[in-house]
């Protein structure tokens, strides 16, 4: 028996017109409405009513795909399939380097080697910029990183970035209290400083239980409803003497629950020689103190107005994911070993791929040897073509321990050498040769007895005798 017959469907205008355009579009790529409109002998007004409803549906999406003027539709299918296909092609067109090579692109990045260092109060300024939220022990910011990264480093630069608001210091990290020497403190600019605070893992409201000032509680208090005072202000409030407010600031920088307004409140604390203010200066030459403010209210929300100062989480770890590029330029899971991240990485990989899928970053094999999804900016894709392109130059470049850059058994073979900003470690064409620990020197490669010799001098900062595998106490 025949089936009934259907009765015939009956078209309005519109609905022939989207009807042409959904298969129309299915197969010629990003047009323009008004080339659609000539093909298809209609108005554009028609093309652009059919195209907003297409788009409805989910059909259809609109943008400026192959960097035209005006704007274009595309198929959403056909678009995600030309999407796929340009990715590939953009990671097949990367050859990765070797790992050695990779910390060659680092030194060259991060202006630790010498035909790349900064220059006078802008280079501070973009040292820290690039080392934005950033925690190293205390003492060795000025001292080690700073140094390395700007020629003839002026302790009184960095003083007065802070103090014009430009750049702030703290700890914005959530943990165990210690010695302000070894205290993780982070260099940030200000504006970005809610961003940092915000990603704290845990509110720091009260002090460690080990923080044993007395005075500790009163200072605390003082600075939070008071607000910003100055050191004798606080001595006098809270009827203290000098030493003993110097005792409760230092307890509090090291829980990170008050910052001043300039370095030389940190450095006053460290006691060290490395700025203007000597072994020996006050909380006095600080400028005000203030209680750090607590973590961004909002949680794991993402609702933030334009004028709300607070940071949404998911905003957070996008400035925290964009950091983490600007700092190393390549970044794939085992590069940030070494940064006291609250974020884990599956999060930052969400923040990461969708970039790439915008066309902001490239994604790609870049390093070999490293597991792992990899991340680039685009201007490090270009230098690590430089660096494979210009080949090794056997110079010895030597860092701080506590450097970011140390990442002797983390991306290079070995095994790690101790963060401290004692310790130092060599390098020779990207590979560690030598380190200094304490006062033992370890030689970490096989090299030739003159340039063991240099590789012991540059670690121990004099000349040191070396014999062939020399490990030993100088």
């Amino acid at each position: 028996e025949a089936p009934p017959a259907r009765a015939a469907r009956s078209w309005t205008r519109e609905e022939a017109v989207a009807a042409l355009l959904r298969d129309r579009l299915t197969m010629t790529g990003p047009v323009t409405a008004a080339a659609l409109a000539r093909s298809l002998g209609v108005s554009t007004a028609e093309v652009d009513a059919a195209l907003v409803a297409l788009e409805s549906e989910g059909a259809v999406l609109r943008g400026r795909f192959t960097g035209a003027s005006t704007i274009e539709w595309c198929d959403r299918r056909l678009l995600a399939r030309m999407h796929r296909y340009t990715l590939g092609r953009l990671r097949a067109e990367i050859a990765p380097v070797t790992p050695a090579d990779f910390m060659r692109h680092l030194f060259a990045w991060q202006h630790v080697d010498p035909s790349s260092v900064l220059i006078g109060p802008a280079g501070v300024r973009a040292a820290v910029a690039q080392l934005d939220g950033l925690e190293l022990p205390a003492r060795a910011w000025e001292r080690d990183v700073l140094a390395a990264r700007v020629e003839r480093y002026d302790p009184a630069v960095l003083d007065m970035l802070c103090l014009t608001g430009q750049v702030g210091w703290a700890r914005v990290s959530s943990g165990p209290t210690q010695v302000v020497s070894a205290t993780p403190i982070a260099l940030f600019l200000r504006e970005h400083e809610d961003v940092w605070l915000s990603l704290r893992s845990t509110p720091q409201v009260a002090l460690a239980p080990h923080a044993t000032s007395a005075g500790s509680d009163r200072v605390l208090e003082h600075l939070r409803f008071r607000g910003a005072s100055f050191a004798h202000d606080l001595a006098a409030a809270c009827r203290m003497s000098r030493d003993e407010v110097h005792v409760a600031l230092g307890e509090l920088v090291a829980a990170g629950l008050v910052f001043s307004d300039g370095f030389a409140g940190l450095r006053s604390l460290i006691g060290g020689s490395a700025g203007p203010a000597g072994h020996g200066a006050r909380p006095e030459s600080a400028g005000r103190w203030f209680a750090v403010r607590p973590p961004s209210p909002l949680g794991g929300s993402s609702e933030a107005s334009d004028t709300d100062p607070r940071v949404s989480r998911s905003a957070a770890v996008e400035a925290l994911a964009w950091a983490l590029l600007r700092r190393y330029g390549v970044l794939f899971r085992r590069v940030i070993a070494r940064e006291a991240l609250s974020v884990p990485w599956r999060d930052l990989l969400r923040v990461y791929r969708r970039l790439e899928a915008r066309g902001e970053i490239r994604g790609g094999r870049f390093v070999s040897g490293m597991s792992g999804e990899q991340f680039a900016l685009p201007e490090a894709v270009e230098r690590l073509r430089e660096v494979r392109r210009s080949g090794p130059d056997d110079r010895l470049i030597a860092i701080s321990a506590a450097d970011p850059l140390n990442f002797t058994g983390i991306l290079t073979p070995g095994d790690r050498i101790r963060v401290a900003a004692g310790n130092r470690i060599v390098y020779r064409n990207g590979v560690p040769l030598a380190a200094m620990e304490g006062d033992m020197l370890r030689m970490l490669g096989e090299a030739e007895p003159e340039v063991a010799a240099e590789a012991a001098a540059a670690a121990a900062g004099r000349r040191v005798p070396v014999l062939s595998g020399y490990v030993g106490r100088l």
